[in-house]
């Protein structure tokens, strides 16, 4: 048996998340038939983690063993002939047989997208966030400064997570823009719950002037998800690269 790694990417629109489920198609369940139609084989597909409904990815990494002779640097190519045109592979490789896309990650960075303009866009309705106001990015920039380093996040976690620790390290946030086009970019060894879309809320929020940047130390602090900002909506995330 081959262990094969994917790197998947994928707009989410149509999707209800990347993990399987009863209730909606998923991202997960469309490159597991399509394995099954290439080699009649039913695999288990591990991904580094889940996307909710909506959310992207350009960078997601998921690894399966088969028994097919197609040669690893081959399948992306194999898959992508029966994958919907919102669903690629990138590339894909054999890995070692204890490779797990999930346990063996070291880190992710995650993109946040805001489209400001008094004009909501036909073209990214689902895929940036729309915001008519011109926001402070200055401040936003310097609000975020305090989110690097370690810091207990529990502030900056949805309801519903069951995990060990709420510690994590975030090593670098930048900030990028294409016209009216912005990007924040999250790197970090792990994210929690909704994390990324309740920084980029918050970080929003700093930059409408209902926060200052100053608060953010003390935010993170009380470790109450009440006195953060609203959670982004999920069109505007992106998972950008997992790291091992």
């Amino acid at each position: 048996m081959k262990n094969i790694q994917l790197i998947i990417s994928y707009r989410g629109t149509n999707y209800c998340g990347w993990q399987v489920q009863p209730n909606g198609v998923t991202i997960q369940e469309v490159i597991i038939k399509a394995i099954k139609e290439l080699t009649g084989e039913s695999v288990s597909l591990t991904g580094s983690g889940r996307t909710d409904a909506g959310v992207h990815a350009v960078g997601q990494s998921a690894n399966f063993f088969t028994a097919a002779t197609i040669p690893p640097e081959i399948w992306y190519r194999a898959l992508n002939t029966r994958l919907p045109a919102d669903i690629r592979v990138t590339s894909s490789r054999e890995c070692h047989p204890d490779f797990h896309s999930r346990y063996d990650a070291k880190g992710k960075s995650y993109g946040y997208k805001i489209l400001e303009s008094p004009v909501a866009s036909p073209f990214l309705a689902d895929l940036a966030f729309h915001v008519t106001r011109t926001l402070d990015w200055a401040a936003m920039e310097e609000a975020a400064a305090s989110f690097l380093g370690e810091h207990d996040f529990t502030t900056f976690m949805a309801s519903g997570s069951s995990i060990k620790t709420t510690v994590r390290t975030i090593t670098e946030i930048s900030f990028c823009n294409n016209g009216d086009l912005w990007e924040m970019t999250f790197t970090g060894n792990g994210f929690l719950y909704n994390m990324v879309r309740i920084m980029a809320g918050t970080l929003y929020e700093v930059g409408y002037g209902r926060i200052k940047p100053e608060d953010i130390n003390k935010i993170i602090a009380d470790k109450d998800r009440s006195k953060a900002g609203i959670t982004a909506p999920a069109h505007g995330l992106y998972l950008k690269e997992v790291y091992y």
